[in-house]
C-alpha cells in the first residue's frame, strides 16, 4: 500500500490491527515498545499493567497521528 492508499483509512481501520508487542522485563517492572510505531513505549510494575498502559500509548499514538495528518504504520509481517 502506498501513501496516498492508506490516507484513506479510517481511524477505527489503524485501531483495529494487531501490533506486535515486546515486553522487556526490568528490575521493577516491564518496559512494552511497539516498533512498528516509533516512540511507542510504556512500562508498568507488572505484565499485566504494562500491557494496558500500551494498549492505552497504542491508542494514543494512532489518534494523535491521524489527528496530525502522519502517516501510520501498518504492523510488520510475521518473519
Amino acid at each position: 500500500m502506498n501513501a496516498d492508499e492508506s490516507q484513506f483509512k479510517s481511524l477505527d481501520y489503524y485501531l483495529s490491527l494487531k501490533y506486535p508487542i515486546t515486553f522487556y522485563p526490568e528490575s521493577e517492572g516491564y518496559t512494552v515498545i511497539i516498533k512498528d510505531l516509533p516512540g511507542c513505549m510504556s512500562v508498568g510494575e507488572t505484565l499485566s499493567e504494562a500491557m494496558e498502559n500500551i494498549e492505552e500509548a497504542r491508542e494514543l499514538w494512532i489518534e494523535t497521528a491521524c489527528e496530525c495528518g502522519d502517516e501510520i504504520p501498518l504492523p510488520a509481517a510475521d518473519v
